[in-house]
């Protein structure tokens, strides 16, 4: 059975655990888009994915239902899953995660290879892998899950102008990417 918004948040807030297990079906993939777009390693981001869980329904009565209980929801994944990465990084000077992503940057990615596949869909989207984490973010939000100038600056906390900039820098960083290659 589907609710509204405004339905489902009652119910949860009136201690229905079918409802809360209902909302989890419901967003699970965007959670997990979102934390993964943040953290590589698969097992953290399971670990950050219950946790967003656990902070939704924590805070599910302070929703103010301004926005799409989905943008509120990640939101909560984007800011969550910054935190564990600012925790992981105080604990040790450089994460594994981090030498791997510094790793691809300096060359192991060999674009040709990518280029030798059958769908351009894959190899774009290991391009946007390649940006900088606030324009792979952005460019993800934007293009990809199709959320608005307004929605992408209430999950980020980013002012639209800033979007608009990480928009115009990543599209050109991927032109010369694609430029290079031709």
């Amino acid at each position: 059975m589907m609710y509204s918004d405004h339905e489902l948040i009652a119910k949860i807030n009136a201690g229905n655990l079918h409802a809360f297990r209902l909302l989890v079906n419901m967003n699970e993939r965007l959670v997990l888009s979102m934390v993964r777009r943040v953290i590589k390693d698969e097992e953290s981001v399971k670990d950050v994915c219950q946790e967003v869980f656990i902070k939704v329904y924590k805070n599910l009565k302070h929703f103010k239902q301004e926005s799409r209980l989905s943008t509120w929801i990640a939101q909560i994944a984007y800011t969550t899953s910054l935190d564990y990465l600012k925790s992981m990084m105080r604990r040790q000077a450089v994460t594994d995660q981090v030498d791997d992503y510094q790793n691809k940057l300096a060359g192991e990615y060999h674009p040709g290879h990518a280029l030798d596949q059958k769908e351009m869909r894959t190899f774009i989207l290991k391009m946007i892998d390649q940006l900088p984490e606030n324009y792979r973010l952005v460019v993800s939000l934007f293009h990809i899950d199709d959320y608005s100038y307004q929605e992408i600056a209430q999950i980020t906390g980013l002012s639209e102008g800033t979007i608009k900039s990480h928009l115009f820098r990543a599209r050109k960083l991927l032109k010369e990417k694609l430029a290079s290659l031709v």
